[in-house]
């Protein structure tokens, strides 16, 4: 039996899956605008939608209900659990057709156990176009202080993100890093570019509640599954980039944040500008978390010297757009650098 449309768990929900249709839409993912719009309605239907869902009832917009559950069933796509709407997913091959919801709608049926224990799960979203947007800071870091740079990702993931360095950069005329790279991030810039300069990594660590271990297949596996299957340069280029981090061997510890930034920004490290760096991580912070953690940067800040500076460099969403800040120590200026695209690219370069 239908459930009541003014059921306020069921609207709810169908409104988090109409905004997140619209966010697809923005970031150019057809495929997705269209099954987002029919969970939507299959869930105010009290549909098998619903069904997976139904013990997210309640739970925030920033615990992305729509984002775990289109992740987990392309994850089941990827694994040829999933062939009929393997045939309609791009990332395997196939092509969207007329029987896409259709079949996306069987597989939330035959699959409801499964998919109910994955939407659990909190979305792994290691995006390597935002080491775009990340760029042109990490070269004003190294330029302003004439040091090699010590990185510290909060969030990483599976530490894409910290081997930016060794991705190719393009736009226009304008160019930066290995040329040889499997990873080219092209057409990057709108109008104004940063300087290009010379950068080097001395160290790079990261930190994150549920590290991904890109040496095992099930970690890779993961990172793909919420990558948004008609969007196949994105895919190409995160298979690239993972390679490079399972070469690289990059460590991300499982850690609380708060407490792992605190560690590491006990006492300064001379010689070396030691730059704090996340994407779209605040949101998943509650207010106190969010506050804490500013406070212990500010704190690390105060210790902070020409020798041994400190860089907070953050990709967050505020007031509807994606933006670029850098805070630097041991003068504490903030700046805002650019503004860019949810997944990175393309970055509006705004910094002198």
């Amino acid at each position: 039996m239908p459930v009541n449309t003014n059921n306020s768990a069921t609207f709810h929900m169908a409104e988090l899956c109409r905004a997140q249709a619209d966010l697809c839409a923005q970031l150019g993912s057809d495929l997705y605008v269209q099954v987002l719009r029919r969970c939507a309605e299959d869930v105010e239907a009290g549909g098998p939608v619903w069904d997976v869902l139904r013990d997210l009832a309640d739970c925030p917009a920033d615990f992305y209900p729509a984002l775990r559950l289109l992740g987990s069933v392309h994850r089941l796509v990827l694994t040829g659990q999933a062939p009929a709407l393997a045939a309609h997913y791009p990332s395997v091959g196939g092509r969207p057709g007329p029987g896409l919801w259709d079949a996306f709608r069987g597989v939330v049926i035959d699959h409801a156990a499964t998919l109910t224990t994955l939407v659990n799960n909190t979305p792994q979203t290691n995006e390597v176009g935002r080491a775009a947007s990340f760029l042109g800071g990490f070269l004003k870091i190294a330029n302003e202080t004439g040091l090699p740079l010590r990185l510290l990702e909060v969030g990483a993931s599976g530490g894409l993100n910290l081997n930016w360095d060794r991705y190719r950069y393009e736009s226009g005329d304008w160019s930066w890093g290995d040329a040889g790279s499997t990873v080219r991030l092209t057409d990057i810039f709108v109008d104004r570019t940063p300087d290009s300069v010379p950068a080097t990594v001395v160290e790079r660590l990261g930190c994150d509640l549920s590290p991904i271990d890109l040496r095992a297949k099930e970690g890779q596996l993961t990172l793909l599954s919420y990558l948004w299957p008609d969007q196949i340069a994105r895919i190409e280029r995160q298979r690239a980039a993972i390679q490079i981090a399972s070469n690289a061997q990059v460590h991300v510890e499982r850690a609380n944040a708060i407490d792992w930034v605190r560690q590491h920004l006990a006492s300064p490290r001379a010689g070396m500008a030691t730059v704090v760096f996340h994407s779209i991580v605040l949101s998943y912070f509650d207010d106190n978390e969010r506050r804490t953690f500013g406070e212990v940067l500010e704190d690390a800040g105060s210790r902070a010297t020409a020798d041994a500076p400190l860089a907070w460099l953050s990709l967050e969403r505020s007031a509807g757009r994606f933006e670029v800040r850098l805070r630097s120590w041991p003068d504490g200026s903030e700046r805002l650098l650019a503004v860019c695209g949810g997944h990175g690219l393309p970055v509006q370069w705004l910094d002198s």
